[in-house]
């Protein structure tokens, strides 16, 4: 996604909240309150230094998938939890570098949803009240939750782009996605996005 500065010494917590309030109503996406929480929370954690799980991005999905479903008890919910969660959140904030390596939306997305799938499963069995639902929800909904995350990732990248440089790369990732927002945050830098056949966005 490039660079993005974020004060991390501010409320993390409420700034992605915040974030992620905004994208579904952005994006009418129809999403509990429990959702958009766990949503707000994995993007905190993430954006704390070295949190991002480097084996969603280096290593087979199906591998960890599998590896995940070979282990037990409290091992195998926060392997599938951290499945699902790695996988979401490199969807939807970096879906470049698995596009680079011909990795289709719709693979990673079933693979994620799965994960998140058996880990409600998991809570269900286990006579968990409230994390099933979220879980579920998760689940069900994978393909729109990335969407959310690519409209969170949009706006932060939006926000940072102070410099000629960082400008062109929002261009350059309007180019890629379409975005209305990322074309909406051009015109008000005062670029007019423009498809090559000369037509506005």
């Amino acid at each position: 996604m490039g660079d993005v500065a974020i004060d991390v010494s501010s409320d993390i917590s409420g700034f992605f909240r915040e974030a992620v309030d905004t994208a579904v109503q952005s994006r009418g996406i129809d999403a509990t309150p429990a959702a958009t929480t766990y949503l707000a929370a994995l993007l905190a954690d993430y954006a704390k230094p070295n949190q991002l799980n480097e084996e969603t991005l280096n290593r087979p999905l199906t591998l960890l998938l599998d590896e995940a479903m070979q282990a037990t008890g409290h091992e195998r919910f926060e392997r599938l939890r951290t499945l699902g969660d790695g996988v979401l959140y490199v969807s939807g904030f970096f879906g470049e570098h698995l596009e680079n390596r011909g990795v289709e939306v719709s693979y990673v997305s079933a693979l994620g949803a799965r994960a998140y799938g058996n880990a409600a499963g998991m809570l269900r069995r286990g006579g968990g009240n409230t994390g099933p639902r979220v879980f579920e929800e998760l689940a069900a909904n994978f393909r729109s939750f990335i969407a959310l995350l690519n409209e969170v990732a949009d706006r932060l990248l939006a926000t940072s782009a102070t410099s000629d440089g960082s400008v062109l790369k929002l261009y350059e990732r309007w180019v890629k996605t379409g975005s209305s927002s990322l074309a909406d945050e051009l015109a008000a830098l005062g670029v007019v996005p423009t498809r090559g056949n000369g037509t506005v966005h």
